[in-house]
């Protein structure tokens, strides 16, 4: 199993060494304080990657807080959970 994950693992980091290679044409990003001039495959990365981040924070913000709930209730119930 961890070596179809690695070999899973290496396909997308060739495929992404190839996107980048032919997307090398710099382009200009205007975010209404600065200007930044990155390559495409450098943009196109740099957005996957503050998405995944993002979408990972809010995740796990989802699942505390509903653990939180969870825990407020049973407590408010009168029950306590046992500490190991």
């Amino acid at each position: 199993m961890r070596l179809i994950a690695l070999l899973i693992l290496v396909l997308f980091v060739i495929a992404g060494v190839v996107v980048g290679a032919l997307n090398a044409d710099p382009v200009s990003y205007d975010l209404a304080f600065a200007r930044v001039q990155l390559p495409k495959g450098a943009g196109l990365l740099l957005a996957l990657m503050i998405g995944w981040l993002l979408g990972g924070l809010t995740a796990w913000l989802g699942m505390s807080l509903r653990h939180r709930r969870a825990l407020r209730r049973h407590r408010a119930s009168g029950n306590t959970p046992a500490r190991a």
